[in-house]
């Protein structure tokens, strides 16, 4: 009988399993060929798995004061409840860095041991949690992948025999059930991970692992048909797969209360690409899909809640692709369409810069409607527009007049920028001549990678996450929440440049309000100069009155 998964089982597990992907992550990257031969299989579920294990040296440090009390009064006890923590943080975890399709699932997977721990408590209800929760996260599942040789490894528990040796077994037959592996002579990438994962555990348990078969290189040559993985969750219910044609592969992290909005965003989703992938729970949601539509893709995450942590990177296009899916540029003979950019800004400062970077700039206080919106999308007179609503709160206006636009034949995206700083970002990397998508691909990641802060004074007495705030005192904000509190301007801009900076940077822009104190900008110039050789600073007079200072760091 294996040992229980409790926290000395966890523990082992994440050591073996770190050192199990880590010696197969060459090959993982070697044999993907599918959903798409990106060759980033055995990268992504290394990222992902490491990002997991890190948590569980954080819930070492929980204190046993924490625990409940029958753990408190017995040592097994305690250890058993310390593992099912374990499980949860590496399924948060995992949720929050998830790298690619397969480190998606993997996170769900995750969480479905975690919610099967917690449930049942055996090896079985464990891994048949894990099974479900992956299997549901797919939005059409098909077997000869991970979710065969998870739902293999569940059967087998179940059943009281080996999982890993199942694992195994299921793991050889999937070029018998996808064609993209039998015609490369390869098996799943994405399924000898989770095998590898799966015999890391069954070690970890005090049980011997089978050894894996060796995977082979991709070389085209077919392999002859297996049996179906025991007990495939799923099958070519639509038929075999066809080959992706997306361009881009889009992920973000979204926080989302209603679960109905969450139903939405796969009706949204799906059918914009394929290889959708969405999981999490409790207001908190990982997506992964590809498409052909960047742009589209965000705007659904903004339909349905606050997306961040956008991250979007081009996909190999298929060898039999037609040139106008693989070009970077427009097809020769074709004109490309006029293009435009339409910012909402809340200065004349920001305003003027907007233009000058031949964008169309609209007063915050406008943007608040959808027909305004929509009037300043129209009154471009261009074919493409990329909307910057450069505020949260403004994002479900912007996407409505986005779809508004588009019925009337304009093209239309939202780049999901949350301050003027992001904005600004933005259109430094805006070029009218690329392809549209590529376009938005880029302004996307630019506002993505840019934190934004602002220094603003308080109006009345209120909460806020650092304390109570008194009506004149200084707010650090970061990242839209309340960060510090203080009585002047400059110290409290040095401390929000602290915070922001700690992560690294590479440029801060510093954006002037109108109310913004004398030589503001030369004290925080020569601050940042003095702790961070290798950062530069450009400085911007915005003249907003809402805040003395907005700040960014790329």
């Amino acid at each position: 009988m294996p040992q229980p998964l409790d926290a000395a089982a966890v523990r082992r597990w994440c050591a073996l399993g770190r050192e199990s992907l880590r010696a197969h992550c060459a090959r993982m990257d070697a044999i993907n060929v599918f959903p798409v031969a990106d060759g980033d299989t055995g990268t992504n579920l290394c990222l992902t798995f490491e990002a997991a294990t890190e948590a569980v040296w954080v819930t070492e440090a929980v204190p046993a004061a924490q625990a409940s009390p029958a753990a408190q009064a017995s040592p097994a006890a305690g250890d058993e409840e310390h593992g099912g923590r374990m499980l949860r943080a590496m399924a948060h975890a995992a949720l929050l860095g998830a790298r690619g399709n397969s480190g998606t699932i993997l996170a769900e997977y995750l969480r479905g041991m975690a919610r099967g721990r917690t449930e049942g408590g055996s090896l079985a209800a464990v891994l048949r949690g894990a099974a479900r929760a992956a299997h549901a996260a797919v939005a059409h599942p098909v077997a000869g992948t991970m979710l065969t040789v998870a739902a293999a490894a569940a059967d087998a528990a179940e059943a009281g025999g080996d999982p890993a040796a199942a694992a195994n077994e299921a793991l050889s037959a999937t070029p018998g059930q996808l064609a993209a592996l039998a015609e490369a002579g390869v098996v799943d990438a994405g399924a000898l991970g989770l095998t590898a994962l799966l015999g890391a555990l069954w070690a970890a348990l005090g049980e011997q692992a089978p050894p894996l078969p060796e995977p082979s290189e991709p070389s085209g040559a077919s392999v002859a048909s297996g049996p179906a993985a025991p007990g495939a969750p799923c099958g070519p219910a639509r038929g075999e797969p066809a080959p992706s044609r997306s361009e881009f592969e889009v992920m973000y992290l979204l926080e989302a209360d209603d679960p109905a909005c969450l139903d939405a965003l796969r009706r949204r989703l799906d059918p914009l690409g394929d290889s959708l992938v969405i999981g999490g729970g409790e207001g908190l949601w990982s997506v992964h899909v590809h498409v052909a539509d960047a742009g589209a893709a965000v705007e659904a995450g903004l339909a349905a809640g606050r997306p961040y942590r956008i991250r979007i990177a081009h996909l190999p296009a298929p060898p039999d692709a037609p040139r106008s899916d693989r070009a970077a540029g427009p097809v020769p003979g074709t004109a490309p369409a006029r293009r435009a950019v339409v910012a909402v800004v809340p200065g004349q400062g920001l305003a003027a810069l907007c233009r000058d970077a031949g964008a169309s700039a609209l007063p915050a206080p406008e943007a608040a409607h959808e027909e305004a919106l929509l009037a300043a999308v129209r009154a471009t007179g261009a074919g493409e527009v990329a909307l910057l609503p450069n505020g949260g709160e403004l994002h479900t206006v912007a996407a409505r007049a986005a779809d508004a636009a588009r019925t009337e034949g304009i093209r239309c995206a939202v780049i999901p920028t949350r301050a003027a700083v992001q904005g600004l970002a933005a259109l430094a990397v805006h070029q009218p001549d690329r392809r549209f998508d590529e376009d938005v691909v880029a302004m996307t990641s630019a506002a993505g990678a840019t934190r934004y802060g602002e220094v603003t004074l308080a109006t009345r007495q209120a909460w806020t996450s650092a304390g109570v705030c008194q009506a004149g005192d200084v707010l650090g904000l970061v990242e839209g929440d309340v960060a510090l509190i203080g009585g002047g301007t400059a110290q409290v801009a040095k401390d929000v440049l602290a915070r922001m900076l700690a992560p690294g940077g590479e440029l801060v822009t510093l954006v002037l309000g109108a109310d913004a104190p004398q030589g503001l900008a030369t004290q925080l110039e020569a601050y940042v100069r003095a702790g961070h050789l290798a950062v530069d600073t450009v400085v911007y007079e915005g003249r907003q009155h809402d805040a003395p200072l907005l700040i960014g760091v790329e």
